[in-house]
């Protein structure tokens, strides 16, 4: 059975597009699969703090000779890195803010990517001593965005921060297959809005599908 990590970022409540849409996609893999485990982290309502000086310094003392404030300090990425390491898909849903990830989410990738926890460093590897410790999650990003034209040849795409770090940061967490569906439009309300809502709200099931192996791959970006 899967266990899917239901993470929110959005700081908004009922008018948040993407908790809309995240919460669509879990319902949809539920319909399939009833019996799936879903972990669920609000982050939007409830951030994870920013790290300090202490919390750096705790994570790079070995287990063994961390004070009993240090491993307090740690406390709660420890509980982050438990809900990351069982999951097998990760369900972010993360609107754009000033083009990049919201704080809280930033803030959370900030306390689950860990040395010895979910990456290694060696630099006996040279130029690439980082390599990710977990493997074979799948990620799927549901996200909102006001303007337009953030995906691949769009007139915004040097601006898109949020996808783009998102994907990259999860290369750390053992992500191996990532997915993408998106509203654009949101601050111009119109026709293109409306018509970018409905296709992506089209596009869950069809991924979902697609996810558990029940079709076979659809390109369902909804840019």
């Amino acid at each position: 059975m899967t266990t899917l990590l239901h993470i929110d970022a959005s700081p908004r409540g009922d008018r948040s597009v993407s908790r809309k849409l995240s919460r669509s996609f879990v319902e949809q893999w539920l319909t399939h699969e009833p019996g799936a485990t879903v972990i669920s982290r609000d982050v939007g309502r409830d951030p994870p703090p920013l790290i300090t000086e202490a919390w750096v310094a705790a994570a790079f003392t070995a287990p063994g000779d961390r004070t009993a404030e240090q491993h307090d300090e740690l406390r709660l990425s420890d509980e982050l890195i438990d809900e990351l390491e069982r999951a097998n898909v990760i369900v972010i849903g993360a609107p754009m803010h000033n083009y990049g990830m919201p704080a809280a989410l930033k803030s959370w990738f900030d306390k689950v990517i860990r040395i010895d926890k979910t990456f290694s460093f060696d630099l006996a590897r040279g130029d690439f001593p980082l390599e990710p410790v977990l493997r074979g999650k799948t990620l799927v990003v549901l996200s909102s965005r006001g303007e337009f034209g953030f995906g691949p040849g769009g007139v915004r795409e040097t601006m898109n921060h949020l996808e783009t770090h998102i994907f990259t940061c999860a290369h750390y967490l053992g992500v191996q297959e990532s997915h993408l569906i998106a509203v654009d439009y949101q601050e111009f309300n119109d026709e293109r809005y409306r018509r970018s809502v409905a296709d992506a709200f089209a596009a869950i099931p069809v991924l979902v599908r697609q996810c558990l192996g029940i079709d076979g791959p659809v390109n369902v970006a909804a840019e």
